[in-house]
């Protein structure tokens, strides 16, 4: 174990992959060494809701075998890799982090779990999430709370906070995680990780339990640029069983990385730097600006003049579909159920009492079983961030509010994409703020859905516009927290965005930096 003295500490996935090929390492040891990571740190952060320990150690062995022996291995060969926990994975628990689904064991792989594991990267475990990916801190998961391993008293960001906040405390090299309206960026920006949010049907969505589906996008989470590539080049493809897909071919996104891009133009969204973004947010801003002026690129303000209903008309949107999509928990089909014999013998108690009052009117108006059994399965096996965006989503698409809220929130949602499709005109891409400030403490926004909305602002524009963005490490506040900014693209100009991530981390080493409790190189008190 003595060549693992820089894992899981700090040798990125490509390092590793590396020394995986030259022999230096094996895959038991790499999977054995994040085993033992996740033994010393995850009590404290708690990023994992499930660890396939003995599985991944004999897949890791069989790894080992094939490479000894010649044969030909995938590009992630002996890596482990760690999914987040809505994403279909055969055989293994995916609870989507809510009592809903505390037993479901999927019969099948989501489309991108089948291409980790036709790369033959080991997966690990499964990540916390916000319940139904619902959420920007990882507060909302019926389980547990992840915390920040910045800061054990801070969240992690959300939805995917799990899966940042296991690369952040290097538990793992790679993760995965889905993004809806920020939750691989913010979390990775919060965590000091990169992540990456493709555009929309540059990764197949089959086997990733919905959220909302014309939003929900699966990415990468690590921590550099160059392991995003990698995984990247795992994840992208089209794929038949996914209608959204798009039938691009893949780039060899890694590769050309190190082709220097010809001049970038980059702009710049002033109105995102204005009053209620932390100093310490605009620092990093204008410290990463003139970094980029430095590399050659060409930086110039533009304008997203819709940007402000961004909030407004992707909650709106986000919920009337989660609305749709989570009418099938009913507790008929699968899924939790409500304990039937006490629900009926409830039921019939009610309507006893109802006949000896003689209220006729009330009797008339009982629930039939069938109504009674989806009531209290809903209400016993959803939290309360869900149902409040399921009411919200029910309500906006009711008779007499659809043409009021929904109907008007996607006009507003083409006014944004058009405002993008005109700044891109005139640069490559846009760079800004993934949050308003650094992660923010457990506890402090939970009972302010507002506030808590509001942390999504600068994120939820590229999911309503379908483009792709990098998060990447940019900076620490005052007090050492990960600060991140993100750089947008038009459609499908991942290749684009991971040169210029990828300049910007060559000539600085934020993404380099580690969390006290890893710097520490010790468990906690």
């Amino acid at each position: 174990m003595t060549s693992l003295n820089r894992f899981p500490f700090a040798s990125s996935a490509a390092e590793l992959l590396v020394a995986l090929r030259k022999g230096d390492i094996t895959s038991e040891d790499l999977v054995t060494a994040a085993l033992a990571q996740i033994q010393t740190y995850d009590r404290h952060v708690g990023a994992f809701l499930s660890i396939r320990g003995e599985k991944a150690l004999d897949e890791a062995r069989e790894i080992d075998r094939r490479r000894t022996q010649g044969d030909k291995l995938g590009p992630l060969a002996g890596l482990p890799v760690a999914v987040k926990d809505n994403l279909c994975t055969q055989g293994e628990p995916t609870t989507c982090a809510s009592r809903m689904l505390a037993n479901f064991i999927p019969p099948y792989d989501a489309t991108v779990v089948a291409r980790l594991k036709a790369a033959d990267a080991i997966i690990i475990g499964k990540t916390n999430l916000d319940e139904f990916a619902m959420g920007g801190s990882t507060e909302t998961s019926a389980f547990q709370k992840t915390r920040n391993p910045w800061d054990l008293e801070r969240i992690p960001g959300g939805s995917s906070g799990g899966a940042a906040a296991c690369v952040a405390a290097r538990m793992v090299p790679l993760s995965v995680g889905s993004d809806t309206g920020g939750s691989i960026r913010q979390p990775a920006a919060l965590c000091g990780v990169t992540g990456l949010k493709p555009t929309y049907g540059r990764v197949s969505r089959f086997g990733l339990v919905a959220f909302a589906s014309s939003l929900d996008q699966i990415g990468p989470l690590a921590q550099t640029v160059e392991d995003c590539a990698l995984l990247l080049e795992v994840l992208a493809g089209h794929d038949s069983r996914d209608a959204t897909s798009i039938n691009r071919p893949v780039p060899p996104y890694r590769e050309l990385l190190l082709q220097q891009p010809e001049k970038v133009r980059i702009g710049y969204v002033p109105e995102m730097l204005s009053d209620g973004i932390s100093p310490d947010v605009v620092r990093t801003m204008e410290e990463a600006i003139d970094v980029f002026r430095s590399l050659g690129a060409a930086i110039q303000e533009v304008s997203l003049p819709h940007a402000r209903y961004a909030v407004a008309t992707y909650y709106i949107i986000a919920c009337s579909e989660a609305s749709s999509n989570l009418a099938r928990y009913d507790g008929v089909h699968y899924g939790y159920r409500t304990d039937e014999k006490a629900m009926l013998a409830e039921l019939a108690e009610e309507r006893r009492r109802l006949q000896q009052e003689g209220n006729l009117a009330a009797l008339e108006d009982l629930d039939t079983a069938l109504v009674r059994l989806y009531r209290k399965t809903r209400a016993e096996g959803f939290g309360a961030e869900v149902k409040r965006r399921i009411m919200l989503g029910t309500y906006a698409l009711s008779a007499g509010y659809y043409d009021a809220y929904y109907l008007k929130a996607l006009k507003v949602r083409r006014l944004i994409r058009q405002d993008y499709d005109r700044a891109f005109e005139t640069v490559d891409m846009i760079l800004g703020p993934v949050t308003p400030g650094p992660a923010f403490r457990i506890g402090e926004k939970i009972n302010d859905p507002l506030a808590m909305y509001l942390f999504d602002l600068f994120t939820v524009s590229a999911n309503l516009a379908g483009i792709p963005a990098l998060a990447f490490p940019a900076g620490l506040s005052a007090e050492g927290l990960p600060i991140g900014l993100q750089l947008q693209g038009p459609p499908l100009s991942e290749e684009r965005l991971l040169q210029v991530g990828h300049m910007f981390q060559r000539v600085t080493d934020w993404h380099r930096r580690r969390p006290p409790l890893i710097e520490n190189n010790g468990p906690l008190s």
